[in-house]
């Protein structure tokens, strides 16, 4: 029957192989999410590639368990997964929650760490100058902040036909807004659908290590004669 011991591992089985596709699709998700963002140091999206990671571990965990009907596997693989639901869920929910000015101010803080060539490289790439347009006016000149790195190469591609002597590349800000949404809410979406099948395995994996193992019959029933009754 479907209830019964082998229905129970081969579910098992299947559940903790479907995790370990899991596992390398957040981890593929969190790649992208950081390729899209390019320089971008996002917190959030990083903790969703640990998942990633600590899902495959525990999946082989579980695998070892189910297929030995490990009592003591069973029992770290149902504490460890129930533990990853929660900081999945929560890691999860708040890239859903997060709105655009904290994406942004997540990104700017991003942008403040990557080394400055980097920064160079991104700047050539969307031609633009500086993460936010944060700029001073003196006597009607225009001044981009001197922290982030030369602006020469580009403003020279942005302002090829203009000529307006102050003319500048715009920000990169407002450039990678939508790359950065979208990886915020591509994480999230998929790590609360996910996280509910972890509950699933918790409540599959505690069934099934109750589970009284067929091919190991009682020593009573194997030598009655052993036994006064």
């Amino acid at each position: 029957m479907c209830g019964g011991f082998t229905c129970s591992k081969n579910a098992l089985i299947a559940l903790n192989i479907l995790y370990v596709m899991i596992g390398f699709l957040l981890i593929g998700v969190g790649v992208y999410a950081r390729a899209a963002s390019v320089v971008t140091n996002l917190p959030i999206v990083g903790g969703i590639l640990a998942c990633g990671v600590i899902l495959i571990c525990i999946s082989m965990l579980g695998l070892a368990g189910a297929v030995k009907h490990h009592q003591v596997m069973l029992f770290f693989y149902m504490i460890i997964l129930f533990m990853l639901f929660l900081i999945q869920f929560s890691i999860a929910s708040s890239c859903l929650a997060v709105n655009a000015e904290q994406q942004q101010q997540f990104a700017e803080q991003g942008w403040k760490t990557v080394p400055k060539n980097l920064r160079e490289q991104v700047q050539e790439k969307f031609l633009c100058c500086g993460f936010n347009a944060t700029t001073t006016t003196t006597s009607n000149t225009i001044i981009v902040n001197t922290n982030e790195p030369s602006c020469d190469i580009v403003n020279k591609q942005c302002c090829a036909d203009s000529q307006d002597p102050q003319c500048h590349c715009g920000p990169c800000g407002p450039l990678l807004e939508d790359k950065i949404d979208y990886a915020f809410k591509l994480c999230g979406g998929l790590g609360i659908f996910f996280s509910f099948t972890e509950v699933l395995a918790v409540f599959l994996a505690r069934r099934y290590r109750n589970q009284h193992d067929p091919c190991y019959l009682p020593a009573r029933a194997v030598f009655p004669h052993n036994y006064q009754y």
